[in-house]
């Protein structure tokens, strides 16, 4: 592992440490957008399906063996490809402000369609321009949620990744010496998780009613 790789790791640890209580007890989770990376990787989950429109990205992620299975597929469509309540939960990381407003809300119905018990989404607060990358046509921005949007569908919101005003539209820290500037993003994570509408990211999370037992 090299120095950027670990810094970049630690730097993600305490979002993995949310996104890990959040899963916990899930014995089966969708990662909706599941992309290259996913930081899923990172949470012990018996069993991961992972479901991407970019096959290229599939294929890497495949790679890694971040997931147990792999759909290539339109998460617009996700209702086509699994049945209702086919996973304890369903997650989409830094996937909806890729799709417009009206298909966001409706990728969040059928996540709750598709899960029993959790559903979890993380996006950027607000609107950032970002065109294709590394020539996926898939990476373009066309939507900015705020945790109003999501708390009027029910979401408890958190925030992530430190306060907003600390990095540039792509995550990055804006400040130099980067180090002291990336330090002080990470202890504001920490304090002002529970004021996402000050952070970068929004963590948005539902936990499903249970259907009673008859």
């Amino acid at each position: 592992m090299n120095i950027i790789t670990f810094l970049r790791q630690s730097g993600e640890a305490f979002f993995h440490a949310v996104l890990r209580y959040y899963l916990r007890g899930s014995m089966s989770v969708l990662d909706v957008g599941s992309g290259t990376d996913s930081a899923l990787q990172y949470v012990s989950v018996p069993y991961k399906e992972g479901i991407d429109v970019y096959r290229k990205s599939v294929l890497i992620s495949k790679k890694k063996k971040i997931h147990n299975a792999y759909t290539v597929g339109d998460i617009r469509k996700l209702h086509t490809y699994y049945k209702p309540k086919s996973f304890d939960a369903a997650i989409s990381i830094d996937v909806i402000e890729h799709l417009t407003p009206k298909e966001g809300v409706q990728l969040i119905k059928n996540m709750e369609r598709v899960a029993k018990e959790t559903v979890i989404l993380l996006t950027p607060n607000g609107f950032y321009h970002q065109d294709e990358l590394e020539g996926n046509p898939y990476q373009v921005h066309k939507s900015g949620w705020r945790s109003s949007d999501f708390r009027k569908l029910g979401y408890t919101v958190y925030g992530l990744r430190g306060l907003q005003m600390l990095r540039n539209d792509h995550a990055g820290i804006k400040y130099k010496p980067w180090f002291f500037w990336g330090v002080v993003s990470a202890i504001s994570e920490v304090l002002f998780f529970a004021f996402p509408d000050v952070c970068f990211d929004l963590f948005a999370v539902k936990k499903l009613d249970k259907p009673k037992k008859i």
